[in-house]
């Protein structure tokens, strides 16, 4: 999330999070399932983004649906949008990352 659409190499995620190549790679096959990443390949790389519309779409759903249709709970930490970094940012979507 934090880099943006210009993504990080899989040993660059794998050094900030401190997860060994092999959870790490799990997990990075898991959110590709389910589209909440892209990849890219960059020589012997491949480069992982964040997949801001599908993001924001689970977001969304979840806002919706949140405490049993009590969505007035959900309000303060739910953003209308999340935007890669650099971007206008409101206290709320600071929260979330």
């Amino acid at each position: 999330m934090q880099a943006g659409p210009k993504g990080l190499a899989a040993g660059q995620i794998g050094e900030r999070l401190a997860l060994p190549p092999a959870t790490l790679s799990f997990h990075l096959s898991q959110l590709k399932h389910a589209d909440l990443i892209t990849f890219r390949r960059e020589s012997r790389s491949l480069i992982y983004s964040a997949a801001y519309p599908v993001m924001n779409a689970l977001l969304a759903y979840m806002t919706e649906n949140c405490c049993q249709g009590a969505t007035d709970a959900c309000d303060a930490a739910a953003p209308s949008t999340c935007q890669p970094k650099g971007s206008h940012e409101t206290p709320a979507r600071a929260r979330i990352r």
